[in-house]
């Protein structure tokens, strides 16, 4: 009973408090009422595709809106091959079409929100990885229409999670609000990245853990995540973010 006791103690501290505090922040934060109201425009965080003839591949996330805003983001991919003139950008969204190619500028605000860059690959790397990439994206196995649920998933953040995992030169893990992340493809309880250097264990999202050199150690309830970084120290915060390098 004592057990059970500490435990639930440190949930609360561990999962509650920081998404109590987060969604204070976000009720007193100035943010559009409506997706009617928000600015989609570019947050010009990208030089102009001409300006840089070089391949890219850019991993975004931003604050997603409406209440679910206060603990969670969106993320979205962006590619750009060697002397391309414009960016293809990739998001998973819950209506239209759910893979959605080009359907706003690559670096657009998400519901006015800035978004940040999670990680890029630039020159001749990023050329060899985007077909893997884009094969990867083509795997996802919930890209037909209907393939979306907001939570715990299958969502956009579980689609850009699903490429991370299948093309690990991309050395990279989404934020820890980026919730339905955690959520494996095709119902799965235990997954290994292709390169084994992260393992991941869940319960369809609701419950369980990601340990390895991209992860660090990370244990997720119910969507948030609480973790540490090793490639990169740092902490991460349930609902608020990453906190460090």
């Amino acid at each position: 009973m004592r057990f059970i006791r500490r435990m639930l103690l440190a949930l609360l501290i561990v999962y509650l408090l920081p998404a109590l505090a987060s969604a204070g922040l976000w009720y007193v934060k100035d943010r559009p009422q409506s997706w009617r109201e928000a600015d989609w425009s570019s947050a010009k965080v990208l030089p102009a595709a001409t300006a840089n003839p070089d391949a890219a591949v850019y991993i975004f996330s931003a604050q997603t809106g409406g209440m679910k805003g206060a603990f969670a983001s969106h993320s979205w991919i962006v590619t750009k091959r060697a002397g391309d003139e414009t960016y293809n950008r990739y998001d998973k969204v819950g209506w239209g079409s759910p893979i959605r190619r080009n359907g706003y500028p690559a670096d657009a605000r998400w519901y006015s929100n800035t978004p940040h860059l999670v990680t890029s690959v630039t020159g001749a790397e990023a050329e060899r990885l985007i077909p893997k990439v884009e094969q990867a994206i083509q795997a996802y196995p919930y890209a037909t229409a209907g393939g979306y649920r907001i939570w715990p998933g299958p969502n956009s953040n579980t689609f850009v999670a699903h490429v991370l995992r299948s093309v690990p030169e991309l050395d990279a893990v989404l934020p820890p609000d980026a919730v339905g992340r955690d959520y494996l493809p095709e119902g799965k309880l235990f997954q290994i990245d292709t390169d084994g250097r992260d393992l991941h264990a869940t319960l369809y999202g609701l419950i369980g853990f990601s340990a390895g050199w991209r992860s660090g150690l990370e244990i997720h309830v119910m969507g948030l995540v609480a973790g540490i970084d090793i490639q990169r120290p740092g902490l991460k915060i349930p609902a608020l973010g990453r906190f460090g390098v």
